[in-house]
């Protein structure tokens, strides 16, 4: 007879991030998890042990997967610091799910302060990388930070704002902010 098959751990933290993204902290439950995966519950407590457990997993993989391996990503594919910053404006606005994860992570962060520090500790690292860039072709250091507010104020607030813009597309309206900022 073989060993039973456990989910793996990353099969939580990845469905623990998706339920994050559709209804916040509250919604991260192991009942509704072990639901959506199909298993039982008992299978969680191979791998976490709480809930609480489960949460800390879940904020790292969102730094690491919304840090670290963008930052990678962006720089294994070369390019000028203008060129790195288009890539970096196509990516935020390739998918919806990594932002409805931020924005969950984002007013979890009202209401839990380590959570709030969480967040401050990955909005410095994400402002450090754009001051890099932004810095690289912008010699006033006011500029750059003015620059780096803007552009991640449009990558999270675009998401926010209802306006039409009459002939043009969401799209080519951003294209157009975020080129400003490069020149």
């Amino acid at each position: 007879m073989s060993a039973p098959t456990r989910t793996p751990r990353s099969s939580w933290i990845e469905q623990g991030l998706r339920a994050l993204a559709a209804g916040g902290p509250d919604a991260v439950r192991i009942e509704l998890l072990a639901r959506a995966l199909g298993v039982t519950r008992g299978g969680f407590y191979w791998h976490f042990e709480d809930r609480r457990a489960l949460l800390e997993e879940i904020l790292d993989t969102w730094e690491r997967v919304s840090v670290d391996e963008v930052i990678e990503r962006i720089e294994s594919e070369g390019g000028d610091a203008r060129a790195k910053l288009r890539r970096l404006s196509a990516l935020a606005a390739s998918s919806e799910e990594p932002l409805r994860i931020d924005l969950a992570v984002r007013d979890w962060a009202r209401r839990e302060q380590t959570v709030a520090e969480r967040l401050r500790r990955v909005d410095n690292r994400r402002m450090d990388y754009m001051r890099s860039l932004f810095g690289a072709f912008c010699p006033d250091e006011d500029e750059v930070e003015a620059r780096c507010m803007v552009f991640y104020s449009l990558w999270i607030g675009n998401h926010f704002i209802a306006a039409d813009h009459g002939t043009r597309s969401r799209a080519d309206v951003m294209k157009r902010a975020l080129r400003r900022l490069e020149a």
